[in-house]
This record gives C-alpha cells, sequence and structure tokens, in this order.
C-alpha cells in the first residue's frame, strides 16, 4: 500500500526531493526579501550593501545571486508585492458603507498600519533613498498616482477637490502617523493614533 502511494505522488507531482529543495528555495528567497526589507526600513536603500543583506539572512554572496540579480531587482520585487497589497487594502477602504462607522474605519486603518508593517519600509525607502533610475521613479510615481486617486475616491468620490490631492493628503497622515508609532521618535499610542486618523478622515468624507 505505502509504496503504490509513493508512486502516486511521485507521478502526479514532482519527484519528493526536487519539491523539498523548491521548498527550501522560497523559504531562502522569501528571508532575503524579509532582511532587506528591514535594512532598508533603517539603513535605507543606499546604505545597505549586499554584504549586509547575506550576513542578515546568513548566506553566502553566492546564494544571493542565486534569486536575485542585483539589490535593486530586490527593490522592485519589494515594490510590486506592496502595490498588490496596497490596492487590496484600499480596496477594503471602498467597500465600506456610507456615512463611515467610526469603529469600522478604525479598524481599516489599523489594517492599513498591518500592511505598512510589512511594507513601510519600501514605502519610505522608495521616496527617501531609492534607487537612482529614471524608469523606477516614473513606476513609483504612477504608482502613487494611483493609490491616491483610489484612496481619495473611496473618502470623498466627486466633489471641491480632485480624488488625487485627498488622497495624497490622507496618505501622507497614515503614513507620517504610522512612522511615528514605529520609531516611537515621538512618544505616541497606536490606537490613539488610530482613533485620530480615523476622526480626520471621517471629517474629510463628510466635507
Amino acid at each position: 500500500m505505502s509504496l503504490r502511494v509513493v508512486a502516486v505522488t511521485v507521478t502526479q507531482g514532482r519527484d519528493p526531493i526536487d519539491a523539498l529543495e523548491a521548498s527550501r528555495g522560497e523559504r531562502t528567497r522569501a528571508l532575503i526579501l524579509d532582511a532587506s526589507r528591514q535594512l532598508f526600513l533603517q539603513r535605507g536603500y543606499a546604505g545597505t550593501p549586499i554584504n549586509a543583506i547575506t550576513e542578515a539572512c546568513g548566506i553566502s554572496r553566492a546564494g544571493f545571486y542565486t534569486y536575485f540579480r542585483d539589490k535593486q531587482e530586490v527593490f522592485a520585487v519589494l515594490g510590486e508585492n506592496a502595490y498588490r497589497d496596497v490596492m487590496a487594502v484600499l480596496s477594503r477602504l471602498e467597500a465600506l458603507a456610507r456615512p463611515f462607522d467610526l469603529s469600522e474605519l478604525r479598524a481599516w486603518i489599523g489594517e492599513y498600519f498591518e500592511f505598512m508593517d510589512r511594507h513601510g519600509a519600501f514605502v519610505l525607502a522608495a521616496w527617501h533613498s531609492a534607487p537612482d533610475d529614471e524608469a523606477f521613479r516614473r513606476s513609483r510615481n504612477r504608482t502613487v498616482a494611483r493609490s491616491s486617486f483610489k484612496l481619495g475616491q473611496a473618502i470623498v468620490g466627486p466633489g471641491e477637490h480632485s480624488p488625487e490631492v485627498v488622497g495624497v493628503a490622507a496618505l501622507g497622515m497614515l503614513d507620517r502617523a504610522w512612522h511615528a508609532v514605529q520609531m516611537q521618535a515621538v512618544p505616541v499610542e497606536k490606537d490613539e493614533a488610530i482613533a485620530a486618523l480615523a476622526d480626520m478622515i471621517s471629517t474629510l468624507a463628510h466635507h
């Protein structure tokens, strides 16, 4: 019986050894991305050499180059992941009933903070310490324009101010508040920051 089960498994899927290697490779790739994310937050993109990434992961430079061409490719992958996730988070704001219920709005802001916990390193580095590359800057600006428009529409819809302007203002508040809570440069309680942001966004929505 056991031999037949093994035979079916091998026939229907990958060889168990290949599957194990693939799983190990996926874990290593994720480890590189996670370490890079933290280092970019602490040091910025320009201040993070590949050696720092490999030391944080406990792998060799050759191991790094098995998965990524260079540091810029790591940054690009982090950006793709961040864009996908932020658009999903903004879609959930769009789905909230109007007028906003403050408890639901606070829950959504908590979700946005969780997004920033995962991707804040990229979001901040994209503005302050990004690759010196024109193609990257164009891509970043398109991403910010799309996410700002989506957020602005979710908050106010058509009105006196364009969705892009409202979205940029709201993103600035959200990102800066998250950073203050995360870094504790100013002693700020997370729950209080979320409550204040909910009040401000609710006011914008009723303007």
